[in-house]
């Protein structure tokens, strides 16, 4: 058919984009007249085919793009809309929950954001990478491909040398794996709880076309929440290094003005329920509210730096802007020792060490 879609997915270990994207088309009610998914090898392959016009879009994981978008450029192509995440939390595989877990119970993730969020909630867990798990305990053996290291560590649980690991659900389905699971939700059951922020541009697809291409190519599957995700992870991640990425905790979602009420009512949180007013204190519930939530944590969990906005959706843009240099703001002041103010003072550390 002349007007067919052709879409080339990338996939990876932890996001299974042909399969996503196929339940997205079909959700759609897309069939294969309209729409053709072929699966792709490597990134520069993909996106020379795409620069050549051999397929219409490259759809892949956002986080897969980070650290090369002068690939992109160079290539003349360029993000062109976004699917909204479905399944951004990871999933703890364990017989009890985190307040369950018997004290001392060691937890195995790769994740160097999580493990300070799992030591956050439970000082008393050994939370470690499986790196770290196999150097203490003298095991010889190197677990590089992905699939094998969480069977390994699902023998480790069954066997009781761990309490539990970390994985995704992709990792988690794709292995067929029975163990009880929780997810490390955003959201606390109660006002200070415990809570998981999302690794950055978790679960979030993207969709990459020809700068010549027009606009409306990817129209109709490209959603505006996944839009607005991906622009404001990209302006406040884009000119971060891929190590300092590991460090950062990050949620973007769309929120109507009824939840956001409710949700303050809650937690009995004026801030937030003043956010959801205008100058004259008028709620406008009819305006989407875009959330914004950004924390760094200290490497034994004991101390965390975050930010919360929650904007109208027309105003996100240049909130984004005024979020970064906040955000730029309080990363200088609580990482600089504190000066001896007056002589009975004593001269403090930095909150936080931001090298660690």
């Amino acid at each position: 058919m002349e007007n067919k879609l052709i879409l080339v997915s990338l996939d990876s270990h932890n996001s299974n984009v042909t399969e996503f994207l196929g339940k997205h088309l079909e959700s759609l009610k897309l069939d294969d007249s309209l729409a053709e998914v072929r699966t792709g090898s490597n990134f520069i392959t993909c996106l020379e085919e795409l620069n050549e016009g051999k397929c219409d879009a490259l759809v892949m994981n956002a986080v897969e793009l980070h650290g090369k978008e002068l690939d992109m450029l160079k290539l003349e192509c360029r993000v062109n809309g976004a699917i909204t995440p479905r399944r951004a939390s990871l999933l703890l595989i364990s017989e009890n929950k985190i307040n369950y877990q018997p004290k001392s119970s060691i937890i195995l993730c790769d994740h160097k954001l999580i493990r300070r969020q799992l030591r956050r909630s439970r000082k008393d867990l050994r939370v470690l990478s499986t790196k770290a798990f196999i150097s203490i305990n003298n095991l010889k053996t190197d677990y590089s491909d992905e699939h094998k290291k969480i069977l390994w560590m699902e023998e480790m649980k069954n066997k009781n040398e761990i309490g539990g690991y970390v994985t995704s659900r992709v990792m988690y389905d794709n292995l067929n794996l029975n163990g009880r699971r929780h997810a490390l939700l955003p959201d606390p059951k109660e006002g200070g709880g415990d809570h998981f922020l999302p690794l950055p541009y978790s679960d979030l697809i993207i969709f990459l076309t020809r700068k010549s291409s027009p606009q409306s190519i990817t129209k109709v599957l490209s959603e505006r929440e996944g839009e607005t995700i991906w622009w404001i992870q990209n302006q406040i991640l884009g000119s971060m290094e891929i190590e300092e990425l590991s460090n950062i905790g990050i949620l973007v979602r769309h929120r109507r003005v009824k939840s956001l009420m409710e949700e303050a009512e809650k937690y009995r949180d004026l801030t937030l329920e003043q956010a959801c007013h205008n100058a004259e204190g008028e709620v406008l519930e009819s305006e989407v509210h875009v959330e914004v939530k950004l924390e760094r944590i200290s490497k034994n969990g004991k101390r965390t730096i975050s930010i919360h906005r929650v904007i109208p959706y027309s105003k996100f843009e240049y909130a984004t802007i005024s979020l970064i240099r906040d955000w730029e703001v309080i990363l200088r002041e609580v990482s600089q020792d504190v000066p001896q103010d007056f002589v009975l003072d004593k001269a403090a550390g930095a909150f936080i060490n931001l090298q660690e």
